[in-house]
C-alpha cells in the first residue's frame, strides 16, 4: 500500500475537522455548492464520486469471470455472505440500536436515516479495497479477481431491489426511481465506462499501458474520496457540533457488524476447509464495504444534509482501521487453513 492507502483513516479523520471548520466559517460557499443539483443529485459530488469510482472499475477484469468452475467454494461462500447475510444483519443492528438502544438519544427522524445509511453501506460489497486486503493476506490475485467481477455483474441487478426492500421492511419512503438512477449513474455507466477503457489501454502495449494508467489515476481517486468527505461534512458542520456523539453512535453498530460478519464468514471458510489464500480474500471482501456507493446512493436519496450520508461516511473513517485489524488477524491464523 502506498502512504496514502495506509493512512487513510488518518487523512479522512483531518478532512472530517477541516469540512467541520469550513462549514461553520464559510456556510454560504457550502451552501452555493449544495444548490448545484440536477433531479436531486448534487453535481459537484457526482463528479467526485465518479473521480473515486471509475479507476476503480478499469481494474475489473471480467474474462477472469470464465475461471469460475476453479474452486467454487471461496466464491459461494462470498456471494452467500454478501447477498445473503450482510444487508440484513447490518438493516437488522440498525434497528436495534436506533430504534431501542439509543432511541432516547437520537430522535426519530434523524435514527430512521442513519439505519438507511447503514443499509445501503450493508448492500454494497467491496470493489477496490479488497485488492489491498488481498495483497496484504497473500491472497490469490486471480481468484480475487473472479469474487470482485462476479459481484459487480450481481450488484447491477440486486443492489436497488435488496436496497428498496430493506428501506421499505425499516418504514423509510423508497423512491424507485432515484434508486434506479443511483445504480445507473454509480454502478452501471462507470462500470461500462471501465470496461471500455481497459480494453483499449490493452490493445497497443499491453498490461504495461494499463498499468501506468491505473497508478497515475490513483491519486484523483482518493483525492475525490477526500474532497467528498471535506463537502459532506461541512454541509453538516451545524448538526454535528451540536450532536458530536452522532458519529461514536453511528460507529457501534457498524463495528459489531464489520468483525461479526468476519467471524462468521471466516469460521465458516475454516469449516469448509478452504486453502487459506482463498478464504482470506473471500472473508474479506464479505466484510467491507463499497462506501463510494453507499455514499452516492445516500445522496441522492436523501439529500447532502441528511442523516443517511452522514452515516455511510463514517463507514469511511471506520472501515480502514477495522480491516487492517482484520488483515492482522488473519495472517495471524494462516497455520490453520489447508496451504
Amino acid at each position: 500500500m502506498g502512504v496514502f492507502e495506509r493512512y487513510l483513516s488518518v487523512w479522512v479523520g483531518l478532512c472530517i475537522v477541516a469540512g467541520v471548520m469550513l462549514g461553520n466559517i464559510l456556510p454560504d460557499i457550502f451552501q452555493q455548492i449544495a444548490e448545484i443539483e440536477y433531479a436531486h443529485v448534487n453535481l459537484v459530488v457526482a463528479f467526485l464520486i465518479w473521480v473515486m469510482i471509475y479507476p476503480m472499475m478499469v481494474q475489473i477484469d471480467f474474462s477472469s469471470i470464465k475461471d469460475l468452475k476453479s474452486k467454487p467454494s471461496g466464491l459461494i461462500l462470498t456471494l452467500i455472505v454478501n447477498w445473503l447475510i450482510k444487508p440484513f444483519t447490518m438493516a437488522a443492528l440498525g434497528w436495534l440500536f436506533f430504534k431501542v438502544i439509543f432511541a432516547g438519544w437520537v430522535d426519530t427522524d434523524t435514527g430512521t436515516e442513519y439505519i438507511a445509511g447503514m443499509i445501503l453501506l450493508g448492500v454494497a460489497p467491496c470493489t477496490a479495497m479488497v485488492f489491498v486486503w488481498s495483497q496484504l493476506t497473500k491472497g490469490d490475485p486471480n481468484y480475487t479477481l473472479v469474487q470482485v467481477s462476479v459481484n459487480d455483474v450481481i450488484m447491477i441487478f440486486a443492489f436497488a431491489p435488496i436496497a428498496g426492500l430493506l428501506l421499505g421492511m425499516s418504514d423509510i419512503g423508497v423512491p424507485w426511481d432515484t434508486l434506479f438512477y443511483s445504480v445507473l449513474l454509480y454502478v452501471l455507466l462507470p462500470l461500462v465506462a471501465g470496461v471500455i477503457s481497459r480494453r483499449l489501454l490493452e490493445k497497443p502495449k499491453g498490461d504495461l499501458n494499463l498499468f501506468s494508467f491505473m497508478a497515475a489515476l490513483k491519486p484523483w481517486s482518493i483525492l475525490g474520496l477526500l474532497l467528498t468527505v471535506v463537502l459532506l461534512f461541512g454541509f453538516q458542520a451545524e448538526v454535528i457540533l451540536k450532536k458530536p456523539q452522532a458519529i461514536v453512535l453511528i460507529a457501534i453498530p457498524l463495528l459489531i457488524q464489520t468483525y461479526g460478519i468476519f467471524a462468521l464468514a471466516y469460521g465458516s471458510a475454516k469449516f469448509l476447509k478452504i486453502e487459506h489464500n482463498i478464504a482470506a480474500p473471500a472473508c474479506l471482501i464479505g466484510t467491507s464495504n463499497f462506501f463510494e456507493l453507499a455514499v452516492a446512493v445516500a445522496i441522492s436519496l436523501f439529500g447532502l444534509n441528511s442523516g443517511a450520508a452522514l452515516a455511510t461516511v463514517v463507514g469511511v473513517l471506520v472501515e480502514v482501521p477495522v480491516m487492517l485489524s482484520l488483515v492482522y488477524l488473519v495472517n495471524r491464523t494462516k497455520h490453520l487453513f489447508p496451504e
